[in-house]
């Protein structure tokens, strides 16, 4: 598999994302996708401090990092973990979460005993905190990359002006500066195209997409006058207007999937190939409840697009 960089670090094209571990997926289960991934060349494994919840935020947070470190036992060496932290972790303690220093520093010690590991690769803030500015929430990384506790810094969810407001901060202070940004991006949500990309480039940022399969839209499973496969995740849950099964989501869908078919693809193909034509993106991070699942996504990205097809794509 082609890799790409994140500042200094190596990652595969195709990550994984590990939100399912401690929600879908028991420890067992993950163990089981995590020896896929590795098997087919996967060395980017993507979590949060908030994954792993059950019924309600609160309940198991901290269960995916768990399940990663366990799956992952002696071959922690052998991959980058990216994980993250700033959302609540507590319902009633107010001071769990955000961009703090004294918080960055107990969720980075959080972390690394969940993940079994005296480092991790890529630590980053999981979206900006409007209570704590930018420069001490640097800072506080800053100390952790000094401390050899953390390789490189990131964010997720940021905008092209917070991306540009962080690198000026981190270059008048001497911190760390953030080196990716994880953000949604898909075929059905191209928003980031407009400013966020162009900033990556700008700052030489790495982009991360999450949600690139539009909570499973792009894989093929759902189409227009169909009912949803039974035990699919948008069968009970629509959580973006793009993502749900209205008539003109759907639409959207065949018409992408007859441009994958028109070069010979599955839709699966397109919607990871066709972010992978983006210079700017390192690493899909694709969410797996089987290893088939896995299997699919690294084969998906083996189309390397040219200039007519993305062409066609962006037509489209």
């Amino acid at each position: 598999m082609e890799h790409r960089n994140i500042g200094p670090l190596s990652v595969s094209t195709v990550g994984l994302g590990c939100n399912n571990f401690g929600r879908k997926l028991s420890a067992e289960d993950s163990a089981s996708v995590v020896d896929t991934a590795i098997d087919v060349g996967i060395n980017l494994f993507d979590t949060a401090d908030i994954y792993g919840y059950g019924d309600h935020p609160y309940s198991g947070t901290g269960r995916s990092e768990e399940f990663l470190g366990q799956a992952l036992g002696t071959r922690r060496s052998d991959v980058i973990i990216a994980t993250k932290f700033g959302i609540s972790m507590s319902k009633t303690d107010k001071s769990m979460r955000g961009g703090g220093r004294a918080w960055v520093q107990r969720a980075c010690e959080d972390s690394l005993r969940r993940l079994q590991t005296d480092y991790i690769d890529l630590y980053q803030i999981h979206r900006p905190d409007r209570d704590s500015h930018i420069s001490e929430t640097l800072g506080a990384l800053n100390e952790l990359v000094d401390q050899g506790k953390v390789r490189v810094i990131g964010c997720s969810n940021f905008s092209a002006e917070q991306l540009e407001e962080a690198e000026a901060v981190s270059e008048d202070l001497g911190t760390a500066r953030f080196v990716s940004v994880q953000n949604e991006y898909s075929l059905l949500s191209r928003e980031v195209e407009e400013a966020v990309l162009p900033a990556c480039q700008r700052l030489n940022i790495a982009f991360i997409p999450y949600f690139p399969l539009a909570s499973g839209l792009l894989t093929g499973k759902y189409r227009k006058g169909e009912a949803a496969p039974e035990g699919s995740r948008l069968a009970f849950w629509e959580p973006r207007p793009h993502q749900t099964l209205a008539d003109d989501v759907l639409d959207r869908v065949a018409k992408l999937t007859e441009t994958a078919e028109k070069f010979g693809h599955t839709l699966l193909d397109l919607a990871i190939s066709g972010l992978l034509a983006r210079p700017q993106v390192a690493s899909i991070v694709a969410g797996a409840t089987a290893p088939s699942q896995v299997r699919a996504n690294v084969a998906a990205a083996a189309w390397i697009m040219s200039q007519h097809e993305v062409a066609a794509l962006d037509s489209v």
